[in-house]
């Protein structure tokens, strides 16, 4: 027997999908660039420290942003 989803639930399914795979893309990114300015820094390149925080800090607000719409998505689909 198969299980047929509302539509307004199947599209919120597929947004929190899309957004989910965009933050771990997101902090896989972040990870490589934490690595990276590590190695830079501790090679003795001080000047790569401040451009990777705030890349860095970019990166979580975007993830920040992600997360809360997921939330909300999550939220309006449970109401229905």
């Amino acid at each position: 027997m198969e299980h047929h989803q509302p539509p307004i639930q199947k599209r919120g399914l597929t947004a929190i999908d899309g957004a989910m795979s965009l933050i771990v893309i997101l902090l896989m990114v972040q990870m490589w660039l934490l690595t990276t300015a590590l190695e830079a820094l501790l090679a003795g390149h001080r000047e790569t420290a401040l451009p990777a925080a705030l890349i860095s800090a970019a990166i979580f607000g975007a993830c920040l942003v992600l997360f809360l719409f997921v939330d909300k998505i999550d939220k309006e689909v449970r109401r229905r």
